[in-house]
């Protein structure tokens, strides 16, 4: 049985975290727009990186997960304030800056990104 994209960054995350640290939301993105497919999918495969979002209940993380596995974050790339906003997202592959650097989310995670803001700490 195939497990989701959201159980298997939830489940290889876990490694990066600091003893006692618990995963409210997952965000699979990537560094390169979905549009850029349209070009031909070899460029999407060797420009794109995947940096999957593992907010927790201490900060917001983001990992590399390289260019062939969304699911299996390796490396911790960055890590924000948890009272940081990551949205509101729009649009079929919306375009996010409010993490410090260019990242793609198709909108079926949306929703991820609108849990991870609705649980944030005030500011």
């Amino acid at each position: 049985m195939a497990v989701a994209i959201r159980e298997r960054i939830t489940q290889n995350a876990q490694h990066l975290l600091e003893p006692g640290e618990q995963i409210q939301a997952v965000i699979p993105t990537q560094t390169k727009s979905g549009w850029l497919g349209a070009l031909g999918f070899i460029w999407l495969i060797f420009l794109n990186r995947f940096r999957p979002i593992v907010v927790t209940d201490r900060r917001i993380v983001i990992t590399d997960s390289g260019r062939w596995a969304q699911g299996k974050p390796t490396t911790i790339v960055t890590s924000l304030a948890r009272s940081t906003q990551i949205g509101p997202p729009q649009g079929l592959w919306w375009k996010c800056q409010s993490l410090g650097q260019t990242l793609y989310i198709h909108k079926r995670f949306h929703k991820d990104v609108e849990q991870a803001d609705a649980l944030r700490p005030p500011a």
